[in-house]
């Protein structure tokens, strides 16, 4: 399939894969709405996406909270007075947060507002464009879960209540979309993304939602940018990897070889997929250091 001339909605558009989902939509002529909390962080995705356009392209930017369902009809509404139309043919609930790893631990207002970022924004954003996706052709909706959203662990001493809740719903709700638009609306497909440890700014990004001052914790942002920087797979490929799922209609997407490698293992022992002898097959496969350097900066962000 191609993407010229489509319109794809992009929520978290502001860093990451995001931001490379925009870029390399643009680049192969497809108008593109984004959203995200951060002004700042659109307008140098805008910059590189107008770069990367191929043809007469329409790149819009949006301050939207996707945990606010007023703020997700909001932007749908500017979104299609801006690109004039009533159509929306991609939809990529990407926005994403970390933190509320324990919920025996950590505050509610914490593990609630990780949930709800990660869960209600990809409800919330499918509820709210539906009828302007039901008016395409051949529409896609396109949600993030996470390889926590087949294994709820980061590893024996980092709990990871929050997040792991919100991907498995996302999961199990994109995979019940299947049927679902197969039977009420097949002209819509839903795709469900699993990254594994991806090079993005998830950990800095997460400790300034949940309300961490990054000017007086250096050693916050070395371990945010040493997640990012020292990724196995940078958010670019991930990207490549994404749209790629799509056009060739696999609704169940892996990205990253550690994450093709734990759903292996998960599938192969899953009764045994939090026991002690689990994690050393782990890291026999050499997936355990990724997932140590995500637990910690996951816990940084979280304690703020």
């Amino acid at each position: 399939m191609s993407f010229e001339n489509k319109l794809a909605v992009v929520t978290g558009g502001g860093d990451g894969m995001g931001r490379s989902l925009a870029v390399q939509l643009a680049a192969e002529g497809c108008h593109v709405a984004m959203c995200d909390i951060s002004p700042t962080g659109m307008a140098d995705t805008l910059v590189a996406a107008t770069a990367a356009a191929s043809g007469d392209v329409r790149i819009t930017t949006h301050v939207c909270d996707v945990s606010d369902e007023a703020s997700l009809i909001a932007f749908r509404d500017a979104v299609l007075a801006e690109h004039q139309t009533d159509t929306v043919d991609l939809l990529f609930n990407n926005a994403g947060i970390g933190g509320g790893g324990s919920f025996v631990l950590d505050e509610r207002d914490a593990w609630e507002r990780t949930f709800s970022i990660c869960w209600s924004g990809v409800y919330l954003g499918c509820r709210t464009f539906l009828p302007a996706l039901m008016k395409s052709d051949g529409g896609h909706i396109v949600n993030t879960s996470s390889v926590n959203g087949f294994w709820a662990s980061l590893g024996p001493t980092h709990p990871h209540t929050a997040y792991s809740a919100a991907k498995f719903a996302v999961k199990g709700f994109t995979e019940a979309l299947i049927q679902d638009l197969a039977l009420n609306a097949p002209n819509l497909s839903a795709h469900v993304v699993m990254p594994g440890h991806i090079g993005t700014g998830i950990a800095i990004n997460s400790a300034a939602v949940h309300g961490a001052d990054l000017a007086d914790d250096p050693e916050l942002v070395e371990r945010g940018n040493s997640f990012r920087n020292e990724a196995p797979m940078t958010a670019d490929q991930a990207g490549n990897v994404i749209l790629d799922g799509v056009r060739e209609g696999r609704w169940r997407i892996l990205v990253g070889e550690d994450a093709h490698v734990l759903d292996m293992l998960v599938r192969d022992r899953p009764e045994k997929a939090y026991d002690d002898d689990f994690l050393a097959v782990m890291a026999d496969q050499d997936v355990m250091k990724s997932l140590v350097e995500i637990a910690a900066d996951d816990e940084a962000a979280e304690r703020g």
